[in-house]
């Protein structure tokens, strides 16, 4: 069960991830009928069915996932204490899950009858679903201004709703309504809407930042900080995305028919960018608040000593100079009476430390794989002029990575270490490593066949930005071991922003395939996510641990 830790943490952040995405578009739906299609002459058959066919289908995936939550959270918690069934039955994320799973599907079951009404009962269990998400926040477990935290919460929840979750439904408006008129009529009330949610979400997250970071030093010097950076990021991009529908919503029935397409295309980034802040949020309940992690704080002149720029470093010690695996290292430590120390002391050397051979397997590791990226965002960027054309060649140069990465991201384990095939895939970081590496391999060879029109197909075109927002996801919320914290943290400082230029590569590579050709955004576009791949492999090109 020890064993199995890391693969618990990352099995349960991906279902809060898929409850909180789920609670936002199940939530969003009730909010959008009662706000946006609260009038009678907005509302077709067809576009209540489609609603109702997507609030339906999210609120019992939403109770199937609370279910495999609080099993997942009550066997871990039985097997690693002396908790018995009764007592775990008492839990708060018992009660909370129960009372989430019954909401869910009171909106699964919710009567035929009354769907297409306008009677505002639908809301209670989209209340109490939002109330389940507060008891299992960090606002909930809180000694101090609990109340106030509570309620910063809950509109918190409220108003990622009203404006991530009501934008799949905006969609359908447009795909399922006939009468432009009406179309943007419900754009103009929606855009209203988002409008006052953006500010609800800034306010209630600024509260939270300042009770739960505290200081400046914690926003650096922590995970929970680095990550709510990360997010706030990711927060701006939405708002250029906001932005850019505003004006759309603006010139809505000034201009020709191309308006809508750009609405519902830069509505498609915003659920995928949305949709990457929510993951990320679930992420951060599985961390401290930062103004809680008051030792183990990574100081300024060590985050200006770690990244300060050196030259990559592209010789490699042997397999046999590093150290032994991780679990030789803990069942060595079981053996003489010692545990893994859980952060770096220094001057000790007690098990779990990197050797200098350890530092330069890794730092070689990432210089190339940065050297390789930097090659590959520069063919991007030529292939993007006409007297280029040579360069489209640039996917190909994926496969050098994933090979270059399957050999070496691992060495403890199959097939350079000791740790067999199947017995690397219980540890979370390996098993993110190889699900990276299958990524590679699929966009590598659907892009380049799609550069060089091998392929035609519209959806092998969104395959190259579909993983590229999707890896970004996976880093961002990529998990490592908590033997040394301070190490852990450094080297996330480098991972986020890879995570972020790679949602922000994707997303804008699918904005230019899908945009109007007639939408001039198109063409800034194509060079924004070229340019995010050569900053990727700058980043890389310079991570060094020591």
């Amino acid at each position: 069960m020890v064993e199995l830790l890391g693969i618990f943490g990352l099995l349960v952040v991906l279902l809060r991830g898929a409850i909180l995405c789920f609670q936002t578009v199940a939530v969003g739906g009730v909010l959008f009928l009662a706000l946006v299609l609260r009038k009678a002459e907005l509302r077709s058959e067809e576009l209540l069915q489609s609603c109702w066919k997507l609030i339906r289908a999210c609120a019992l995936s939403l109770a199937i996932s609370q279910l495999f939550f609080v099993i997942a959270n009550s066997t871990v918690l039985m097997h690693s204490t002396d908790i018995s069934l009764r007592g775990v039955f008492s839990a708060n994320f018992v009660w909370a899950g129960v009372i989430a799973a019954g909401a869910a599907l009171a909106l699964f079951g919710w009567p035929s009858a009354v769907r297409n009404s306008r009677n505002p009962l639908v809301l209670l269990p989209a209340g109490l679903l939002l109330a389940a998400s507060v008891m299992t926040s960090h606002s909930a477990s809180r000694m101090e201004d609990r109340a106030a935290l509570i309620g910063l919460t809950a509109l918190h929840f409220l108003a990622a709703a009203s404006w991530i979750g009501g934008l799949p439904y905006l969609l359908l408006s447009a795909k399922r309504l006939e009468y432009p008129k009406v179309k943007n009529l419900i754009a103009r009330r929606f855009s209203v809407l988002a409008q006052v949610s953006v500010a609800m979400l800034f306010l209630a997250g600024l509260g939270m930042s300042w009770v739960y970071v505290g200081s400046w030093d914690a926003m650096y010097g922590t995970a929970y900080g680095v990550m709510l950076g990360s997010k706030i990021a990711l927060f701006l991009v939405l708002l250029l995305l906001g932005l850019a529908n505003f004006y759309i919503v603006r010139g809505l029935g000034r201009e020709s028919g191309t308006g809508a397409t750009s609405l519902m295309r830069f509505g498609e980034a915003e659920i995928g960018i949305g949709v990457s802040v929510i993951l990320l949020a679930a992420s951060m309940t599985s961390q401290p608040p930062g103004v809680d992690l008051t030792r183990d704080r990574v100081s300024m002149p060590e985050i200006a000593e770690r990244f300060a720029p050196r030259v990559p470093r592209l010789s490699s010690p042997a397999v046999s100079e590093i150290s032994e695996s991780s679990k030789e290292l803990a069942k060595k430590a079981v053996a003489v009476g010692r545990t893994m120390p859980a952060a770096f002391v220094p001057g000790d050397a007690g098990f779990g430390t990197n050797t200098p051979a350890d530092i330069a397997w890794s730092e070689y590791n990432h210089n190339w794989a940065g050297l390789v990226v930097f090659l590959m965002g520069i063919l991007a960027l030529l292939s993007r002029s006409r007297y280029h054309s040579w360069a489209k060649i640039w996917p190909l140069v994926f496969l050098l990575l994933a090979i270059f990465l399957f050999f070496r991201a691992d060495p403890e384990n199959w097939p350079m270490g000791p740790n067999g095939f199947w017995e690397s895939f219980s540890e979370a970081e390996v098993l993110q490593h190889r699900v990276a590496i299958v990524l590679i391999i699929a966009f590598a060879i659907f892009q380049y066949r799609v550069e060089t029109n091998r392929v035609k197909s519209t959806t092998a075109e969104l395959v190259f930005p579909a993983v590229c927002a999707l890896g970004g996801v996976v880093l961002l919320t990529h998990t490592h071991s908590l033997s040394n914290v301070k190490e852990e943290l450094l080297a996330e400082l480098s991972h986020t922003p890879l995570a972020v230029c790679g949602i922000v590569a994707g997303w804008s590579r699918w904005l230019e395939l899908r945009l109007p050709e007639t939408n001039q955004s198109r063409k800034y576009l194509a060079w924004v996510w070229p340019i995010c791949f050569i900053l990727v492999g700058l980043i890389l090109m310079d991570y060094h641990e020591s």
